[in-house]
């Protein structure tokens, strides 16, 4: 294993992040900063508890799996995509560098991104509702475990992509909008009966469950199913990514 190489992408990475860290921390923490206010704190203060749960409190798992995926999949489609743009994607490939490697170089750096911004928000999220994580060794496996499987999703993303607009047609067309109907703002036991059937077909529903569980010790689905969920999209992602490198699609041509 050639850990200078994945050292040397990894640093690569984080160091654009922090040359960019108006964009890539301080606008997703000040976005997420007027879902509290105004959710939890407006609107909030004018509902009632969810399962024993204030509405404010109870909204903070969805806002960070909502920023969670969409940070991972940008992280990761970026870190590869402009490499492909410049070129200079085929001084990576001829280096003594294992597609392995490079993997695990932007995938680190994207799901180390992501990680980052969910435990701000956790942090930012104390200044305006009171809460509790139940289980946090659970919470933080499910963040570590979401956020590499979007960077490998969005890693995926990045290599397909021919443009820049194509980078943003699956996180904005895609996954925000099932975010917003996977429970993010509410509990889907609160839809009518045939709706939350149909919500069950919905993956992020999933994630954002899992890890509610993990926050309040309750969730729509049980908590081993939506970590299967997770896994499997996981291995899913890994499945693509090798057929990628052992086919060279869009990295050769």
């Amino acid at each position: 294993m050639n850990t200078h190489a994945i050292r040397a992408i990894y640093r690569f990475e984080m160091a654009r992040t922090f040359r960019t860290i108006t964009q890539s921390i301080a606008s997703p923490v000040l976005s997420t900063s007027l879902y509290f206010v105004v959710f939890g704190a407006a609107i909030g203060s004018r509902m009632g508890a969810i399962d024993g749960v204030s509405y404010g409190a109870f909204i903070i798992p969805g806002l960070i799996m909502l920023s969670l995926l969409n940070e991972s999949i940008s992280n990761a489609s970026f870190g590869i995509y402009l490499p492909k743009w410049s070129g200079t994607i085929y001084e990576l490939l001829s280096a003594p560098v294992s597609y392995l490697e490079a993997l695990i170089g932007y995938v680190g750096a994207a799901a180390t991104k992501s990680v980052m911004l969910g435990v701000l928000i956790l942090i930012t999220a104390r200044l305006f509702v009171p809460y509790h994580i139940e289980h946090p060794l659970w919470m933080l496996g499910f963040l570590l475990l979401t956020a590499v499987t979007f960077s490998l999703f969005g890693f995926i993303i990045g290599i397909w992509a021919d443009d820049f607009q194509k980078l943003q047609v699956i996180p904005l067309m895609v996954v925000t909008p099932l975010t917003f109907l996977g429970g993010a703002f509410y509990s889907i036991g609160m839809l009518p009966p045939v709706w939350q059937k149909i919500a069950l077909f919905n993956p992020v529903v999933y994630l954002i469950s899992g890890f509610r569980w993990s926050f309040f010790g309750q969730s729509d689905v049980n908590v081993g199913i939506s970590l299967a969920a997770t896994l499997g999209f996981l291995a899913l992602c890994l499945g693509i990514v090798w057929w990628i490198f052992r086919t060279g699609y869009k990295l050769k041509s």
